[in-house]
């Protein structure tokens, strides 16, 4: 078995279950308005044209298809092969590619978004993580994280209900606030928000930042 929160890892248990997620949130956008919100809000941000990552895209490509309909150039990006075959299955009109979001040092991207694509790993790897973002990234780049609120960080059941043992980590505004800040970005907003209906109970941080400019 490899090292739990590892790539290794990671591939192991969303080629697993990718299938399964794609079921259950095929359409989650479409109840979630405040995700809608801040979505659009980055697009906006970024501007028309900008090269944009999805990472952690997911089975569903439902992000990256929302980010290039508001004219955004996005690449989806994910770890799990089958992760990627599927979304390229449902979104046809979309790009996506097999990568690690943990090694993207010099995409000179204009924008990133990594929506619950942070609860894979160890906390501990959250500070590298955002340093291969802000490396990433040119300078006024955005960046928007979407994670659950929380402070666990081990080995769980898996949340989406299947026979899984699958690591997870959760964040505090605190944690995500300190990491982005040593890590070169600006936050420019971090809001928190209560779990709607159908949602697993526990709260949703955003963290919206921009890449800052080296200091002449």
């Amino acid at each position: 078995m490899p090292e739990p929160g590892s790539a290794a890892d990671v591939v192991r248990t969303w080629d697993a279950r990718a299938d399964h997620y794609l079921r259950l949130f095929r359409d989650e956008l479409d109840g979630k308005p405040y995700d809608r919100e801040a979505l659009h809000a980055f697009a906006g941000r970024v501007a028309e044209g900008g090269r944009v990552y999805d990472a952690g895209c997911g089975p569903c490509g439902h992000v990256t298809e929302m980010l290039a309909a508001q004219g955004l150039d996005v690449l989806g990006i994910d770890l799990s092969p089958r992760c990627v075959t599927l979304a390229g299955q449902e979104k046809p009109g979309c790009r996506f590619a097999v990568m690690d979001q943990r090694d993207l040092a010099g995409k000179r991207l204009d924008g990133l978004v990594s929506y619950y694509s942070l609860h894979d790993q160890p906390k501990r790897h959250l500070a590298a993580t955002l340093a291969s973002w802000a490396a990433a990234l040119r300078p006024g780049g955005q960046l928007l994280i979407v994670v659950k609120e929380g402070t666990g960080d081990h080995v769980i059941d898996d949340p989406l209900g299947n026979d899984l043992r699958v690591y997870w980590a959760e964040f505090t505004e605190y944690e995500l606030r300190a990491a982005a800040g040593s890590a070169a970005f600006r936050v420019d907003d971090c809001t928190v928000r209560e779990a709607y209906e159908d949602e697993i109970p526990t709260r949703r941080v955003y963290l919206s930042a921009t890449r800052r400019r080296p200091r002449a």
